[in-house]
């Protein structure tokens, strides 16, 4: 067996031969995963995050918690729906909603910087390994 010249691409990558551009057994399954997790994730953080807010950071309207908990209904239920191309750019759509959440409080706009940058490079990850 000899070395993998480094010169040379591995199989299937940029090849055009239609093989797998990962050594992952279901990429697809892989990546929406990834996508659900990072999800799930965000939902169960704003969730959590209810209370410490209006515990330390100050009043939080009624109407602002129900913003928040409609966020994380809408992570939870685009978690479910992962295998959609269209749940894709819904998700994108939501870290924006995030970030505009950060009008209501400051520490919703930090929540919202970092899971746009999970989300951003969950993206990334799914462009690399799907090609899309």
């Amino acid at each position: 067996m000899t070395a993998p010249d480094p010169d040379r691409p591995a199989e299937g990558v940029g090849d055009g031969s239609g093989q797998r551009r990962s050594g992952l057994r279901n990429p697809e399954g892989a990546v929406r995963g990834l996508g659900a997790g990072t999800l799930g994730l965000e939902a169960l953080v704003l969730l959590l995050a209810i209370q410490p807010i209006r515990v330390v950071g100050g009043e939080l309207s009624g109407a602002a918690v129900a913003v928040i908990v409609a966020l994380a209904v809408a992570a939870v239920v685009l978690a479910g729906m992962m295998r959609r191309r269209w749940a894709w750019y819904a998700g994108t759509v939501l870290q924006g909603a995030l970030l505009l959440a950060g009008l209501l409080h400051w520490s919703l706009l930090v929540v919202g910087i970092i899971f746009a940058l999970v989300w951003g490079y969950a993206l990334h990850v799914r462009r690399v390994i799907l090609g899309r």
